[in-house]
């Protein structure tokens, strides 16, 4: 048991930049390896001992749905055909009866509107919200490091990584008052700053664990940058009350928001299995090799 029970994901986004996969599958589908994105976040937080599931969605998005359903005709033709591995490779997908909850978000208004969305569902106690497109790989997941850090400290909790100075405006950023091994105490947090006005290199990736306090802070909130209601505006708002925690999880982050780091990932994750591992590197080693000369 733990003292975060619930988790939200906010996965209403298009998914643009994966286009034209994404004109008919939800982002948060596309495989990683053999399992959709949503799967690696879902894992984690099973992992982090969540037992509620909140998904903030939008139109086109069914298939996330139907993906977490029960697909009785396909496991009884796997049963009466002895694919045990395949039934086996379905246990992931499988989830407690009742644990899961669909939300439309439908306009998109900003990952703070997102999170106000799941107010109702996640009631007065703290709760977690995962981005899926940052996937992390790690001997444990990072919300259980996060999970473990905030029954010790409390108050609301970022994911941070260190990022190079000229990265820091792709970035929310910590201002960071005080360090204590992965924990930093923060004054607060600035949207993607240039390096000249960024307080910090600590950034803070999609992993959270937020006080119930943040749903009035958003309630009270106006449009911030891009015209959307913007969660770090809300932690800001609730940094002297609440107190702002940000934890150096230990684990590689990859972007699979985005092309370059979906590839990446998708590497990665193929040599961490050992029946791909052998052959896989061995077609890089020939992809890395200097290129044959064509008389």
């Amino acid at each position: 048991m733990t003292h975060i029970r619930k988790a939200v994901f906010p996965v209403a986004g298009m998914g643009t930049r994966f286009l034209p996969a994404t004109k008919s599958i939800p982002k948060e589908m596309l495989p990683l390896v053999d399992r959709p994105l949503i799967q690696y976040a879902v894992d984690e937080a099973r992992a982090a001992g969540i037992e509620e599931f909140i998904f903030i969605t939008a139109a086109g998005k069914g298939a996330l749905e139907d993906y977490f359903d029960t697909a009785a005709a396909l496991e009884q033709r796997l049963a009466m055909n002895g694919k045990t591995d395949a039934l086996a490779a379905l246990d992931r997908t499988r989830m407690s009866e009742g644990s899961l909850a669909f939300v439309r978000q439908n306009n998109p208004l900003g990952l703070g509107h997102a999170v106000r969305l799941a107010q109702r569902l996640v009631g007065d106690e703290p709760f977690a919200v995962l981005l899926p497109d940052d996937v992390i790989r790690s001997p444990q997941g990072a919300l259980g490091q996060m999970v473990d850090a905030h029954a010790k400290h409390r108050g609301h909790m970022v994911a941070t990584m260190d990022v190079p100075l000229a990265a820091t405006s792709s970035y929310g950023i910590l201002d960071v008052a005080q360090t204590t091994g992965r924990l930093s105490q923060a004054r607060g947090l600035v949207e993607k700053p240039g390096p000249a006005r960024a307080p910090s290199t600590s950034a803070v990736i999609g992993r959270y664990i937020l006080e119930p306090s943040i749903f009035e802070r958003l309630a009270n909130l106006g449009p911030g940058a891009g015209g959307e209601l913007q969660l770090t505006d809300a932690i800001n708002a609730d940094v002297e009350t609440a107190g702002v925690n940000g934890y150096r999880f230990d684990g590689e982050r990859f972007d699979c928001g985005s092309v370059q780091g979906f590839v990446q990932a998708t590497v990665a994750f193929a040599l961490d299995r050992p029946e791909l591992h052998g052959d896989l590197s061995a077609f890089l080693d020939t992809c890395t090799a200097p290129a044959r000369q064509v008389a």
